[in-house]
């Protein structure tokens, strides 16, 4: 959804916004910055965790807890109940699920499994983004709220087709919001490389992207097998290429279909007045009659 004006933005009774970009650019802060009995928080990760694969990860845990024999006896005589406590802001037990590719001591999954995970994930992510428009006109007709906030997760770039001006995810999200890229500068990507490489945490890949960084990282590594594989390390040596990959693709997603602003100014968003200020600026700065033109970057000056 492009807007005519910034008026037309802040005129509109129904806001409907898509924040979209790297994760650890402060797509989920900003939406405990607007008021949550105005504004509807659709989190795609929640969604993909309690909706779509919510009886994966609980089958998953209970593998595990059948590990062991008390809680496995327990267990059969139906005398516990385990399951994810997944929430908005923890989102640990989809994290867990999805896993790293490796050595299944050192906590890893086997290559067979992590891509049928990985499948299973990509499949979800693209029906919780496909249910953007039901869950919107939800939260007006049943409980009332007057705009909604829809946190892509990390990983929107990727379950997308840029080349394809009939991409289902696209249609339905430009259709029904306004796509707003939250761009990281150059500093700040350092910074997201720096933490994940800290702490390896598990991720989305497409395929042919992970296969490509697969093959080289055995070939580098001197490594047979992926089982042979320490899950961090093949984290961390992909983290950088991954988001130097994501980067370009998503802000040509912003070009060609919304507008852009930047992690700096997201980060100084304080409340909802703020909030619809800052995307109003966003569509000012939209080439109206170019709507392919080349946009400010994140490390370019932007006008307040």
């Amino acid at each position: 959804m492009l807007y005519s004006s910034p008026q037309d933005y802040l005129d509109c009774p129904h806001k409907a916004v898509t924040i979209f970009g790297m994760s650890g650019v402060g797509k989920t802060t900003v939406t405990e910055k607007l008021p949550k009995d105005r504004w509807f928080h659709y989190s795609v990760d929640y969604r993909i965790g309690t909706r779509y694969l919510g009886e994966e990860i609980n089958d998953t845990l209970k593998r595990l807890a059948m590990a062991d024999p008390t809680l496995a006896r327990l267990l059969r005589a139906d005398a516990i109940y385990i399951g994810s406590n997944i929430q908005i802001d923890n989102l640990a037990p989809l994290s867990t699920y999805v896993g790293k590719v490796g050595n299944p001591e050192l906590g890893g999954l086997a290559l067979a499994e992590f891509k049928r995970r990985q499948a299973l994930h990509r499949q979800a992510e693209v029906q919780s983004l496909l249910d953007v428009p039901a869950f919107m006109a939800k939260a007006r007709e049943i409980y009332g709220y007057p705009y909604t906030l829809i946190d892509s997760g990390g990983s929107l770039i990727e379950v997308i087709d840029l080349d394809d001006p009939r991409d289902p995810v696209v249609t339905a999200l430009t259709q029904n919001t306004a796509l707003v890229y939250i761009e990281a500068s150059e500093d700040l990507l350092a910074e997201i490389v720096r933490r994940g490489i800290a702490e390896p945490k598990p991720m989305y890949f497409r395929s042919g992207f992970f296969d490509e960084a697969l093959a080289r990282y055995l070939a580098q590594e001197g490594l047979e097998s992926p089982d042979q594989i320490v899950p961090n390390a093949f984290v961390s040596y992909v983290l950088a290429e991954l988001v130097a990959d994501r980067a370009p693709r998503y802000r040509r997603l912003a070009e060609q279909h919304g507008y852009i602003v930047t992690a700096a100014e997201i980060a100084q968003v304080r409340n909802e007045d703020d909030f619809n200020a800052l995307v109003a600026r966003a569509i000012a700065r939209r080439p109206a009659d170019h709507p392919n033109a080349q946009m400010p970057r994140a490390q370019d000056k932007m006008p307040v």
